[in-house]
């Protein structure tokens, strides 16, 4: 039997996704680190797009963003992303909604900056301090600029204390904006866990976000969700990668600053993506045509 570290063929390293491209139906786009860096987009990726669909391909932006898909295509028409380059959008914050909705009129503390108070409109929550609250949502930090997980051991402690359940409307633990890496609510979620805390998450890579992406797909055009012609596109290991295996499509991995500090090579691949964890069929330096 051959060697652990030999029974895995090796991943590819393409500077092209013209060939993948050939024969599918549909990509399931991430957003953040391959289309966008949170500050300005990214050329060849939104040119990509544009000529995938021109060649008639669906393209679906699956985000983990915890906001709801309208409020994400305001950003993106704010960071100047072209609207010929995506179908639809799906986010984590769709997911979250239909979470954060068995709480309807009951007081929840809220874990993330003012810009995210779309997620909640309509469920008629009531945001509460935590000693008054009777589940947390979290959809990022308060100001994601300066703080750290570290900064919110009290608050959390005090929320173990009371068994407070939590909803992780982003599992995200760190994305880069503008060259900069700065902590999502996985990572607050994560530091929750630690504490013996119950989180339910929304988004890559758990399996309800890729149920309701395959449901737009078959209002866009029946017969497009059929796996066989999807192809999956992200920057994540363990969410864009390994949420598109657990729901058995195929995966193309894009470098970005939070995975790949250095160039992406074929050491860092094999790093990345050793054998038995869910592995793509390529990777690419950026998402480029």
């Amino acid at each position: 039997m051959p060697p652990a570290s030999l029974s895995a063929p090796a991943i590819p390293l393409v500077s092209s996704i013209a060939p993948l491209a050939e024969g599918t139906r549909a990509w399931l786009l991430d957003i953040w680190g391959v289309v966008h860096n949170g500050v300005r987009p990214f050329a060849d990726a939104s040119a990509a797009c544009a000529r995938y669909r021109a060649m008639g391909g669906i393209v679906v932006l699956v985000s983990n963003s915890p906001r709801p898909c309208d409020s994400v295509a305001t950003q993106l028409d704010g960071i100047g992303v072209p609207r010929d380059g995506w179908d639809a959008i799906v986010t984590s914050g769709d997911v979250a909604r239909t979470l954060i909705g068995h709480y309807a009129g009951r007081p929840i503390l809220h874990i993330g900056p003012e810009r995210d108070l779309a997620t909640f409109t309509g469920l008629g929550i009531v945001r509460v301090p935590a000693d008054a609250a009777e589940a947390v949502v979290c959809t990022g930090l308060f100001d994601d600029e300066r703080e750290t997980p570290d900064d919110y051991v009290a608050m959390l402690a005090a929320c173990r204390a009371r068994e407070l359940p939590m909803i992780c409307a982003n599992p995200d633990v760190m994305v880069e904006r503008g060259g900069r890496m700065i902590y999502c609510a996985g990572a607050i979620a994560r530091a929750y866990e630690a504490l013996g805390g119950k989180v339910e998450y929304a988004g890559k890579p758990y399996l309800p976000i890729y149920e309701l992406t395959f449901e737009t797909l078959e209002k866009l055009k029946a017969g497009s969700a059929d796996k066989a012609g999807l192809l999956a596109i992200g920057d994540g290991v363990g969410t864009d990668i390994a949420g598109a295996a657990a729901a058995d499509v195929r995966s193309v991995f894009v470098a970005s600053g939070v995975h790949v500090k250095g160039g992406l090579d074929a050491k860092a691949i094999e790093a990345l993506f050793p054998p038995g964890a869910p592995r793509p069929i390529a990777a690419m330096p950026k998402l480029a045509w």
